[in-house]
């Protein structure tokens, strides 16, 4: 399997597990993104936890050897048309994950998640791994 991947969050958290599929998915991608947000979920993860210098280290140096995708204007635009299409459905998903789903619409980036709520999401194309 090739292709451009943006990762979600429970990905990455597979991956520090040392995931087998995550890792041997990984070996087969094109290029993988990580969305800002995803860092902030982690940074968040790890300041709570009880192991919070160590895992902020790994986040630390798990960001400087990947590609980190921010949000701009355009993100933003899909952001407003994504969540206003949750809502027009009645099928809200979380909000930040409502800003990684722009990323991947707006960039194509296939997004690779364990959540099946992003299946209510027009326009992007998920996969599990």
């Amino acid at each position: 399997m090739t292709g451009k991947y943006l990762l979600d969050t429970n990905i990455v958290i597979a991956l520090f597990a040392k995931d087998e599929n995550v890792l041997s998915q990984l070996k087969s991608a094109e290029e993988v993104f990580i969305p800002s947000i995803v860092l902030g979920e982690l940074y968040f993860g790890a300041n709570k936890s009880g192991r919070s210098k160590s895992n902020l280290a790994r986040i630390e140096e798990f960001a400087a050897k990947n590609q980190i995708i921010t949000i701009d204007g355009e993100t933003a635009r899909h952001y407003g048309q994504v969540k206003n299409d949750l809502r027009a459905k009645g099928k809200p998903i979380p909000e930040n994950d409502i800003w990684i789903a722009a990323l991947s619409r707006q960039h194509k980036y296939v997004l690779v998640t364990q959540d099946d709520h992003f299946s209510q999401v027009d326009g992007i194309e998920t996969i599990k791994w």
